[in-house]
């Protein structure tokens, strides 16, 4: 394989999917810096292997993303699966990553002594003691929440909950429920006679207006969340 190309790789449904790409152009276009997919791909083709040039089966396409359409599918790997980065690219969204999670906390977690927030310096000074090994794919929310428990060993710090109710509408009910239990601790929950689902999430406030995205992309925009203590 020429240096010039590397491979973005996903696994879903037990099928194996990988594409041929230019790495800094997958890079942009996985920060959503480009939207031009056809300058992504090496080639618009979806292989199994690309190292050995085996591609997918269209059966194997359609049944995971019911679609042959090779862009589409793409868009998809580029998005949610892995990208095989040079080394100065990955350190470099390792160092961004690092620097959201560091922000993250420190407009989040207050002193609990003095109900103060932490500066940035502190946050990062201690992240630096329990070495912990971001993740540049895992989201600034999912990481800041597993480093916070380590750093209260090192820190004492506290992050304002929040309890969010939220309704979803039967047909996207089953679908979406591993995602909206991802937000937080589900302290409450109701399968309606419609098959609807009412359920009431603690988190840290501020990741609402993140989940109210992720709640609308879940359900098309028809599933409704609100602050109830």
């Amino acid at each position: 394989m020429s240096e010039r190309f590397t491979v973005a790789r996903l696994t879903k449904e037990d099928e194996h999917f990988e594409i041929l790409i230019k790495p800094q152009k997958a890079l942009d276009y996985h920060n959503g810096k480009l939207l031009a997919i056809t300058e992504v791909l090496a080639a618009e083709i979806i292989f199994s292997d690309a190292n050995k040039g085996t591609k997918v089966s269209e059966e194997a396409m359609k049944k995971v993303f019911k679609t042959i359409d090779p862009l589409k599918i793409a868009d998809e790997i580029l998005k949610k699966g892995t990208l095989q980065l040079t080394t100065d690219q990955r350190r470099k969204m390792v160092e961004d990553k690092r620097r959201q999670i560091i922000d993250f906390i420190s407009r989040q977690a207050v002193d609990p002594k003095t109900n103060l927030p932490h500066p940035p310096a502190r946050i990062e000074s201690a992240m630096e003691q329990i070495r912990y090994p971001i993740d540049p794919y895992k989201s600034v929310e999912e990481q800041a929440k597993d480093i916070v428990k380590l750093l209260r060993t090192i820190l004492a710090l506290k992050i304002e909950q929040i309890i969010v109710a939220v309704n979803v509408p039967s047909q996207y009910a089953s679908r979406a429920y591993g995602t909206i239990k991802s937000f937080g601790v589900l302290k409450r929950e109701e399968w309606r006679g419609d098959g609807s689902w009412y359920g009431e999430i603690e988190m840290p406030a501020g990741i609402y207006a993140s989940v109210l995205n992720k709640l609308g992309d879940a359900t098309k925009g028809s599933g409704e969340a609100k602050i109830i203590s």
